[in-house]
Formats: C-alpha cells, structure tokens, sequence
C-alpha cells in the first residue's frame, strides 16, 4: 500500500488521545494526595463548585492549601526528572531527522506516551503508590517526548511546503488541530469521570496511541531519504555516528550564515522561548487554580474550561490565515499574540467567579499565533537541508523553557498560594515584556533576512557538486 504524505492525522490522534487524559493527571494526583493527606474521602458534589460541600468543616480551607501545595510540588519532581533525558533526545532525534528521517521522531515520542498512559492505567486500577508516575514521567522521557514529536511534525511540513505563506499556514493548522482535538477530548473528559471513573480514559488513551502508532510506521511516508551509510562525507571521512551528523548539522545551521541573518535568527529564537516561557508557565497552573478556593471548580466544569480554551486555537488559526492573507507584517502578528496573552494573564490574576473565569478565554483568543509565524519565519532563514537542525534547537529549546517554567512557576505557587494565588498570573503577564522588547529590536533593524553570501553544503560521496541551498530569500517582514 502506497504511503501518504499526511501527518495531521498522527497530530489530531495524539492530541485527543493526550488530552483525554491531561485534565485527569492533576485530578488524580490531588484526589489521592488529599486522601493520604486528610485521612478522609475527596469530597465530590453535583453542584457547580465543590466549596459549597466543604464550607461547613473550618479544616477544609488548611486542607485546599496543604493539598495545592503538594500537588504543585509532586508535578515539580516529575517536569526535574523527566526535563534533562527528553532535551537530549529531542536534540539527538530531530537533529539526526536530517539524514535519517522524519519518522524517528514522531514514532519513538508515540512508544514513550504509550508507556506513560499505560502507567498510569495500572496505577489508577491497581491503586499503587502515586509517585511511580514520577518513575514512568522518566522512562518515556527517555524516548523523547512532546518536544521530539512536535519537532519532527513541523520539520515534516517544512519538507512538504516550499512556499513561505503555504509553510505558515500548514504549521498553524497543525496547532488549530492539537487545540480542536484537545478541547474535544477535555469537554469528554468530566462526564468520562464522572460516569467510569479514572481507568476507563485512560484504557482509552492508550488504545488511541496504540492506533496512532500504526499509522506512523505503516502508513506514514518519509519525507527524508536514507543515504547509505558510506555515502556521506563531512570532513573527508566516512560517516561514523548519528551524533557526528547531529553535531555537524547544528553547527553549519548556525555557522553557516550571514552576520546579519545569524542576528536575526538569534533574535527570534530569544523571543520565542521568552513567550513561551511566560505562556506555557501561566497556563500550567490553571487547573489548580481552578480546583482551589474561591472557585472549587468540578471535574465537569474543569472540561467545560479546557473546552472553552480550544477557541484559543481555533481563533488564532482563524487570524493568522486573515492576517497572512491581507499581507500583515509577520511581526505585527507576533506582537497580537503577546499582547493577548498579557492581557489574558492580567484578568486571570484577579478572577474570583465562574463566569469572569469562562471570561478569560476572550482576551486570550490570539495567544497561539505567534508560535507558528516565528517557526515560519524562522523556517525562512534556513536552508532546506538544515531543517531539521533547526527544528531540533527550536524543540529543545521549547521543552527546556517549558520544564523549567513549570518548575519555576510551581515553585513560586507553592509559596505565594496561601496568601494571593492570582500572583504567579502577574508574574506570567510581566514576563511577557521581555518577548515585546526583543520584537521592537527586531522591528527596528527591519533587515532583510536573505543571506548576504551562500556557503556551499559539505559535498557528499559521489558528486561533483555541492547541494544546492533552497532557502527562501524573501523579506522577513512581509
């Protein structure tokens, strides 16, 4: 059967079957932490919010606090002992994509959350000590994780699509389809709870996985060719490790260019992982604040929440089509999205209702937008044959600021819950500043990012000719 060219598929799989179970994560490691904290059961209620069981026991208000603590430390340990393995394998996996091909990285990913869900099935149904999610956290780290599987996808569309407008569009739709799906299975996931209990999402989770990975490796195709082993050269030597290759295409990635571009690619790159920093730290708290006081929220308004959220997605897609189609400067785009997550962020702090936290998702409906536009743009800068280097650097180096502002960001909450849980939203929205600094840089150069002098690709055995570098010389800001 012949191969298809279609990696939304895998995405929008993995995004469901992910999804299904992320919303249940927090909620199962706060249900069990309250039940060895308490010494009592997890209190659940029909009503809109759980704080209307539990305002009668004056202990109850400790209890939230005590129990918010700990589940914010416990998702502390897991992102310390998962982040170092994955951010080695996502360099390795996705820079070594370049030779060896795409599908390493979004099939080795697949086996490692296949592993993950499973887990947590048996943990959930067998009922054992919660901190071996911390032990799995770290064996499917091992083969990579969202950081590789997300790499290999984007550097897989940028294989596909030769036109800069066509690259950015496909790469925010693959974002509009983790955002969809995600909200899909999150509305699910409440009523899934609610009706089946915890093992029954998971056993789900894990049958979609187990699907998604059939697809890849039977049905997927290769964007990448293999050479033979023998046949590549790079310093006059034989290949000799996929390490070597991974070492070298980084390198000529940021080597390989002009002053001025190699500033320009620096540039963007600072401001990706600054707002993402402050992005993925504020969001990753949401459902603990969520489950604290005042708001007490259940598991079924918890995936209204999570469902509302795919708007997000869905709006950011919406605008960067509209705006890449009336010929919006990239960078205008990117400074839309900023803002609406700060000001997202901002109203955040000071939600106190149901109805204002429904609210939030108004403001914050471009907060996706400038994801895909810097890798488009970033894209641009690079050659085709370095793709996959760069995609490489661009995924470990979001895993890195993801882990470390989940770590940074719980930390500051286990110590500023007690007395003003809104604070580590403040601390998201002025973070925010350093990303619109770094743009206004950008702005001000308004350089063209064509290189200034191509250097020709190492030659490869065989061939008289060095590869020709089909990067696309068009203005970055336009």
């Amino acid at each position: 059967m012949k191969g298809l060219f279609l990696v939304e598929p895998v995405v929008a799989l993995y995004a469901f079957s992910s999804f299904l179970i992320y919303p249940l994560v927090q909620q199962y490691v706060y249900r069990r932490l309250w039940q060895q904290l308490t010494n009592t059961t997890y209190p659940i209620s029909d009503n809109t919010s759980r704080c209307a069981a539990t305002n009668s026991s004056s202990n109850h208000s400790s209890y939230h606090e005590e129990v918010q603590k700990q589940a914010s430390l416990f998702s502390l340990y897991t992102d310390l002992f998962s982040t170092v393995p994955s951010l080695i394998i996502t360099l390795m996996l996705v820079a070594y994509s370049d030779r060896g091909g795409r599908k390493i990285t979004i099939i080795m990913p697949l086996i490692g959350t296949l592993i993950y869900t499973s887990t947590f099935l048996a943990v959930s149904y067998f009922e054992l000590n919660i901190y071996l999610l911390i032990g799995s956290s770290l064996l499917s780290s091992l083969f990579g994780g969202l950081g590789t599987f997300l790499g290999g996808c984007f550097a897989y569309i940028a294989d596909l699509c030769e036109d800069h407008r066509q690259r950015t569009l496909r790469m925010a739709g693959l974002d509009m389809m983790i955002g969809l799906l995600s909200g899909v299975a999150a509305i699910s996931t409440g009523y899934f709870l609610r009706a089946a209990g915890f093992n029954w999402p998971f056993l789900t989770s894990a049958l979609c996985q187990c699907l998604i990975l059939l697809y890849a490796i039977f049905i997927l195709e290769e964007t990448v060719k293999k050479a033979p082993a023998d046949a590549l050269n790079i310093d006059g030597s034989p290949q000799r490790s996929a390490l070597k290759q991974m070492t070298y295409g980084i390198y000529h990635m940021l080597t390989g260019a002009s002053p001025r571009c190699k500033t320009v690619l620096a540039l963007l790159m600072l401001i990706f992982t600054s707002f993402s920093f402050a992005y993925m730290g504020g969001i990753s708290l949401i459902t603990l604040f969520e489950l604290n006081e005042p708001l007490c929220w259940t598991e079924i308004l918890i995936g209204y929440g999570a469902a509302l959220s795919t708007t997000v997605f869905l709006a950011s897609f919406v605008g960067v089509s509209v705006f890449t189609y009336c010929g919006v400067p990239q960078l205008l785009i990117v400074l839309m999205g900023i803002l609406s997550v700060m000001s997202g962020m901002l109203l955040l702090a000071f939600t106190k209702t149901t109805l204002l936290m429904f609210l939030v998702r108004v403001p914050m409906l471009f907060a996706i937008m400038p994801f895909p536009v810097l890798r488009s743009m970033m894209s641009k800068i690079i050659s085709k044959s370095e793709q996959g280097a760069l995609f490489a650097c661009l995924s470990f180096m979001e895993s890195l600021t993801s882990n470390v502002a989940n770590a940074v960001f719980n930390s500051v909450y286990a110590v500023t819950v007690a007395w003003y849980p809104g604070f580590i939203f403040l601390l998201s929205a002025g973070l925010c500043f350093v990303p619109l600094v770094v743009l206004g840089v950008v702005g001000v150069m308004g350089v063209d990012v064509a290189k200034e002098e191509e250097k020709p690709e190492p030659v490869l055995s065989g061939e008289e000719e060095p590869v020709e570098d089909q990067n696309d010389n068009s203005p970055l800001l336009i």
